[in-house]
Formats: structure tokens, sequence, C-alpha cells
């Protein structure tokens, strides 16, 4: 069966090749018309026909496809030409990727393909799987399809598992993946039996469905992070906070819910708090279809030594950084911003190592941090909080570094350097600031208090700088305490403003944000 595919393959390959490759490198000058045909070029050795479907499904319905496996090359015919030019449009602006490797799309000067189905039978049973579930009906019995996967889907939630999880997963990296395949309306996280868990409501059951097919068995990071997929007994979620671990995408204007969970996830804790996964070397990024990363191309997993330091002295597997540290962040407060500011909110995550705030859009900025880990963590904690009373968005740079100006160049102090600062939360290997990482929160952590101050001074001391303290508990050696700000904007405001504040007699007191609640 497999050498009579590759005897396919073949054919149409020759076939279709003395139309199409020796012009290839006039096509890429000239660009063909558009049409249903679309040419792949540069495919990673031993692709999938699924992989290659997965690139054309969120534009239409694929009718047919012919795979060159000898050249790294295929040919994918939809369904309309709408579909088509959506999905060349849209591969503009994103490059597209399969395992990891960036592929060339084009319009084929084909108008349609002709294969022979009977040498081509594998790509069609999965055609015909696919196209079955697009339209909502069972394929034919004979496509080699298994009858469960291929009926009209029972509901649009889907509950989620994640095994092998030897890197966290959070609530926006679900919804990045899974939106390549609909409107994802709502999602909740939760842990249940030790097992990250998630549900996640699409708007049409058919979505839920594609999604279902394209992407259950799939890693999120290569060799870990496998998603199981099953259909929710659920067909609507009731989500009443938005925060890291529900979000409701119809209702932006939900509380937070100062970091208390949504009501199906009271006993779960925050996926990100301690980060003690190493996840495995890094080929880098989303596996085959998971690749539509938003912001900075697909988020590999993070080098082995930063995962180390962060699982406070465990075993990490070697690899190599897959990602930058380095992050771009947006929609500043531009008359309160500092270099300074940013540096304090975001080494609460990870060591900053220079902050550039941009000289012609004084509402954007670059914060380098030591690694992709940190950087992937400061990222799922504040992206969308709020800073000077502005939502702030965080995602990740294309660039790998922070450049300072040249020398004798003055930038009005808009880059700053932080390389040697003494401020640094994660310089010790195995310190225990790496079991104390935690989402924004009201309620803030204190230590290196001095003896003789009180309750009443600390009291004071936060609510001028802003806000209300709402509630206030001395630790038992009063070296340390909690203390509660009024909503979690507040505490961000007073982390930036008294985290190192100088208490007197050499002591700099240090703020964090806490799991607690007093």
């Amino acid at each position: 069966m497999d050498g009579d595919v590759a005897v396919g393959v073949k054919r149409g390959s020759d076939e279709l090749l003395s139309a199409n490759g020796s012009d290839s490198k006039k096509l890429r000058v000239e660009e063909n018309p558009p049409s249903r045909v679309i040419h792949i070029r540069k495919l990673p050795n031993e692709v999938s026909e699924t992989e290659v479907i997965a690139l054309g499904l969120p534009f239409g319905k694929v009718t047919n496809i012919l795979m060159l496996k000898g050249k790294n090359q295929a040919f994918l015919e939809m369904g309309t030409e709408e579909a088509a030019i959506t999905m060349v449009n849209y591969y503009t602006t994103v490059t597209p990727q399969v395992r990891n490797v960036p592929v060339f799309i084009q319009y084929s000067n084909h108008k349609e393909l002709k294969t022979d189905s009977t040498l081509n039978q594998r790509a069609q049973a999965v055609l015909q799987a696919v196209s079955a579930v697009q339209d909502g009906s069972s394929p034919n019995s004979e496509s080699g399809g298994s009858e469960n996967v291929l009926t009209p889907a029972p509901s649009p939630v889907l509950r989620i598992i994640i095994d092998n999880m030897f890197y966290p997963v959070t609530l926006d990296v679900l919804q990045q993946i899974f939106s390549k395949f609909g409107t994802v309306m709502k999602i909740i996280t939760f842990t249940k039996n030790n097992q990250f868990q998630a549900l996640l409501q699409y708007s049409e059951p058919v979505n839920a469905q594609q999604s279902k097919l394209s992407l259950d068995g799939q890693n999120i990071y290569n060799s870990c992070c496998t998603l199981r997929i099953d259909y929710s007994k659920l067909v609507n979620l009731n989500v009443k906070y938005n925060n890291d671990k529900s979000r409701d995408y119809t209702r932006p204007e939900l509380p937070a819910g100062d970091g208390q969970d949504s009501s199906m996830n009271k006993d779960s804790t925050s996926l990100l708090g301690s980060p003690t996964a190493a996840p495995f070397s890094s080929g880098g990024g989303f596996s085959s279809s998971l690749c539509l990363a938003q912001g900075g191309g697909a988020i590999s997993p993070l080098s082995a030594a930063a995962a180390a330091a962060a699982a406070a002295g465990r075993v990490a597997l070697a690899g190599h950084s897959g990602s930058s540290g380095v992050l771009l962040v947006s929609n500043l407060n531009e008359e309160m911003v500092t270099p300074q500011s940013l540096f304090t909110l975001f080494g609460v995550y990870g060591d900053v190592q220079r902050v550039k705030i941009l000289f012609n859009k004084k509402d954007s900025a670059l914060i380098q941090l030591s690694d992709g880990n940190q950087s992937q963590l400061a990222m799922s904690h504040l992206n969308g909080q709020k800073m000077y009373g502005k939502i702030i968005r965080v995602t990740l740079s294309k660039h790998q570094t922070v450049q300072l100006p040249r020398d004798g160049l003055d930038d009005q102090g808009l880059t700053k350097d932080f390389a040697n600062s003494p401020l640094h939360r994660f310089k010790k290997p195995g310190s225990k600031n790496f079991q104390n990482i935690f989402p924004p929160s009201a309620t803030m952590h204190l230590s290196n208090i001095p003896e003789d101050v009180t309750e009443e001074d600390l009291r004071l001391l936060f609510s001028n700088a802003g806000g209300t303290v709402k509630a206030f508990k001395f630790f038992q050696d009063r070296k340390m305490a909690l203390l509660q700000m009024g909503t979690v904007e507040e505490a961000i405001q007073v982390l930036i403003d008294l985290h190192n504040y100088d208490m007197g007699a050499g002591h700099r007191l240090r703020v964090s944000f806490s799991k607690s609640t007093i």
C-alpha cells in the first residue's frame, strides 16, 4: 500500500512539476493569478497529509491534496477561490509553519488538481474525514475514519486534558491555538486529579469538531504537553471572572475577582505559580498544526538551564533556548511610565537586563529578561493587567536583544541597562523566590521589615502610595507580613513604588504578590 502511494505521489509529481517546477524561480517574482490550488514548498521531511491540510482548514473546505514527498512540496485544492485568497492573504502576514519550519505558499498555475484517487488513497481518506467534519455529516464507511470522531459534534464545549505537562500551559496559549478553528467564546482552566484541564466553548459545535479532529493528540511544545480532547457534557459555560484561570471573551467587563478562581475551579492552584517544570530540548515551537501563534511566531520550549534554575535544582534535560527573552509591551501610560517602573514590575517574574521605551512610540517598550522562560512567565502574568490606569499588552518580541544607545548619544533616559542591578530576584540558582511566583493579586507579601516598624507605619506607607489598605497581618517573627490593597491595580502600583523602599537601618523593603488571602 505504501509502495502504491509512493508511486501515485511520484507520478503526480512528474505531471505537475513539468508545468510548475522549472518555473519556480520565476514564479517567486511573477505571482500567479489567484487559484483554488495552492502550491506549498519547503515542507519538512516526513510531513503528513493531515499537517498540510491543517494549513488550509481554518479558511474553508479542502477538496484535494497532492503530496510531492521527494521534493518537499504539496498542492492543496480549496473548495473555493475565495477561501484560497483568504488563506494566501493571511499567510502573507503570518509566516506559515509546519513542525516549526517556515514554509512557502503561493497560488499554483493549476486551476484544479487531477489526482488518481486509487493511488492517492490515504490522502483521500484523510480529506474525506476532514470534509465530513466540516459538513457536519458522517463520511462514507469506506473512508477508514473512525465513526466517533466524525459524527456531528454534540456540543460546542470541549474538555481538554494536557498530558506530559513538563512546561506550563496558560489560558492565553490555549486561546491562541484553538481560535485557529473558530471563535473561542469562553475558557475555564482548573486542576483535577493533579492534571491541568480546561473547558473551552466555541460559538458553533462544528468549530469544536474541526479543532478536535486537528488537535487531539498533538503536542503544544516539542515532545511534551500533549492535548487530549473530548466533547464536554456541558453545552454552555458560566464564567464569573476574567483572570488567568477563566475568561469570557464575550463579556470583557467581568471582574477579575481579585485573583479568586472561577466557580468551577476553587481548588486549582496557579499553573505558573511555581515553575517547577523542565521542558524537553527545544527544536522549538508549536508542532505542525499549532503554528499560528501571533505576535512573534510560535512559542518555543525554553532553555533547559533556565528551567533547571526554575526547578530549584531539579535536573533538567539538555536543550537550547528556543525563544528570546525580549518582550514588547504596549498601551503604556506614556506620561507616567519609566524604565525603572517597568524594571520593578517585570522583575517580579524574571531578572530584567535592559528596558527601552520606544523613542517614536512612547506608549511601547522593549524589555529584555535573562531568558525565554522568564519572558514567558512575565507575559502570561502581566498581559492584560492595569498599570498607571491603562491595560497593558505584553507579547514576545522578534528582537533577540535590546540595543543600548551608542556612546555619547542621549536618548532622554528612555533606555536603561539593569544588567548589574543588585535587585535581581532570581540570581541565585535554587533561590526560594522561584517557588513564590504568583499572578498579580490584591494581597502583597512584605519581607525584610525592621523590628521597630509597626502595622500602623506600614498601613500609612502603603495608603500614601495610592489606594486603600484593606487588611494587614504580621507573620510570627514580624520580619514579614501580608497586606491587602483594595484592588489588583492598586497592588501593582504600590509594588512599583515601594519594592526596595529604604526603611532605614539598611533595611530595604521587599514586596511581591501573594497567593494567600488575609
